[in-house]
């Protein structure tokens, strides 16, 4: 997700904060509309923050309050959040939060592997794979569609060596996972083992770490 689409989400919801407050003329100790609000805005800095971010430890603190006094705590970490998104001091929030999205997928597929379920990993890993290399595209100006349609997951990999995001050895480690992955995913599981998936899902790993989007 952009950071302009993350501070219009934020937008929305200081708007109809303050369209609330306004209407109430006071700051209200109990009321459900405060206590909705709240609630929506909790969530929607847990969804564009990460796990320890000061932002969620913030939120933690005002989860004991009265609805009024939670929803002007809960406005004061959005208002925090926009500034900072939008003051550029956030500039790897984004990449945060891919980064736990892909640490949910890592996990998800060590824990299928570990069960024997090494077809499921892969299709999961490669999944996952796909969705990074076309993160590393729009973060690095690469364009990810021709004549309206969705490039192929290969000739972003392409792409991302042309434009000296990578070199020619990881994309083509990049080309052999996609390849794993595709074999997963049209039923060739006998053309590649558990230890091969292992070393997929390592490998991937790795190159989310290296080079974050």
């Amino acid at each position: 997700m952009a950071i302009e689409d993350m501070v219009k989400q934020l937008n929305v919801l200081f708007d109809k904060t303050l369209k609330f407050l306004e209407a109430e003329g006071t700051i209200p100790e109990e009321s459900v509309d405060a206590g909705v609000l709240a609630n929506r805005i909790e969530a929607a800095v847990t969804r564009l923050s990460t796990r320890e971010s000061v932002y969620r430890e913030q939120l933690k603190r005002g989860r004991d309050k009265l609805d009024g006094p939670r929803l002007l705590h809960n406005t004061k970490v959005l208002i925090t959040l926009r500034e900072d998104l939008l003051a550029g001091w956030t500039e790897t929030v984004v990449e945060l939060v891919h980064a736990d999205t892909y640490s949910d997928y890592l996990e998800m597929a060590d824990a299928l592997l570990a069960k024997g379920y090494k077809d499921a990993a892969a299709v999961i890993i490669g999944t996952s794979l796909e969705v990074h290399v076309r993160a590393l595209c729009v973060k690095n100006g690469v364009t990810t569609a021709v004549a309206g349609k969705p490039k192929k997951a290969d000739t972003m990999n392409a792409d991302l060596k042309k434009a000296g995001v990578y070199d020619g050895l990881q994309q083509k480690k990049v080309m052999a996972w996609m390849d794993l992955r595709n074999k997963a995913a049209h039923g060739n599981y006998g053309d590649y083992d558990k230890e091969e998936v292992r070393q997929f899902i390592d490998g991937v790993q790795a190159f989310l770490m290296k080079y974050p989007a």
